[in-house]
């Protein structure tokens, strides 16, 4: 058997906690019906349908697996089904090291079921993996019961919210620049404007993290490959829990947020800075910029016992490959 079977449309078991093995699981902050009915005839702010990423990346998907309309979804529907299989070896890797299956919740799901931040979710976790994928347009914020629920959990001792919201791509009226941005990152299939993560980014704020996602990146690569990324930048007398500990690189993106800090207070602290391809101008590279921050960590203050770690979701995603480096990384955020 090359696949084991798959089930769908389960009610959450909760789990019980283990000693020494920690319950991780991912909250996708979107509306997957919202983001799968959007109108494909507007360019900006939306997914891609499965036939625009078949073209992009012919002949990679024209399989009858993927390119057959009767065995998978050729509409934005599909694109994101894509997300969830590249999901899977994280979920697996993850499993194998907590001995936890990990459960995906989706705030609001195919069948239109709401699943709110609530106690049903946060109950039975210690590493929660908060994607922040919402197109801002689909209007997801968090609730006050929401974001009180997530406080509440995070004094719970141990706790840790791994949270990204994406990247925010031509938040300009200027389309020179939006025309900029777009040749920097170089994806075809990102259109001129696509904001996202409206949900994490109140969270961070009702939160106190000073952490903004600002632009999309391409980071540099190695010399003589396509998709090697250069290794962090990383900050390791400021890693005092050791998230990076064997960590050299995450892997290759083509549009990776910069996570700006609005203040210098001690709050939050940047663990890891990813280098710039400076060969495609960008407003950021234009005013002096080579870096951007693409880990942040706010570590237990006040009555939060929990830290938070700021990252981006593309990072848990093998959509964009993966290596032992970024499989360590993983195992550190749920050891």
């Amino acid at each position: 058997m090359s696949e084991p079977a798959r089930t769908y449309n389960q009610t959450h078991v909760p789990r019980p906690p283990t000693p020494g093995r920690r319950r991780a699981s991912i909250y996708i902050a979107w509306s997957y019906p919202a983001e799968a009915n959007r109108n494909i005839t507007e360019l900006d702010n939306r997914f891609s349908t499965m036939t625009e990423v078949r073209r992009v990346l012919w002949p990679a998907y024209e399989v009858p697996r993927f390119a057959d309309p009767l065995q998978f979804q050729q509409g934005v529907a599909g694109a994101l089904e894509l997300f969830f299989w590249a999901w899977v070896p994280f979920q697996k890797l993850v499993c194998e090291v907590t001995g936890h299956a990990v459960p995906v919740f989706q705030r609001v799901d195919q069948a239109g079921f709401v699943q709110p931040l609530d106690e049903r979710v946060l109950d039975d976790v210690d590493t929660l993996f908060l994607f922040g994928l919402d197109h801002n347009v689909s209007g997801q914020m968090p609730a006050d019961a929401e974001i009180e629920a997530v406080r509440a959990w995070l004094r719970r001792e141990g706790t840790r919210l791994v949270i990204g919201p994406h990247h925010d791509v031509g938040a300009t009226d200027d389309m020179e620049q939006r025309a900029m941005e777009y040749a920097h990152h170089g994806d075809l299939l990102v259109p001129r404007q696509q904001r996202f993560g409206a949900y994490a980014l109140a969270l961070l704020h009702a939160l106190g993290i000073p952490v903004e996602n600002r632009y999309a990146m391409r980071p540099a690569v190695r010399e003589g490959t396509r998709d090697k990324i250069v290794p962090l930048n990383a900050f390791r007398d400021v890693d005092t829990k050791g998230i990076l500990a064997g960590v050299e690189s995450l892997n290759f993106h083509m549009h990776l947020p910069h996570y700006a800090l609005t203040r210098d207070d001690g709050t939050a602290r940047v663990l890891a800075k990813q280098a710039i391809d400076l060969s495609r101008p960008h407003p950021m590279t234009l005013s002096g910029e080579t870096e951007f921050n693409t880990l942040v960590w706010a570590p237990p203050a006040g009555d939060r016992a929990g830290d938070v770690v700021v990252c981006d979701s593309t990072v848990f995603s093998t959509l964009f490959g993966a290596d032992e480096s970024l499989e360590r990384f993983w195992k550190n955020l749920v050891s």
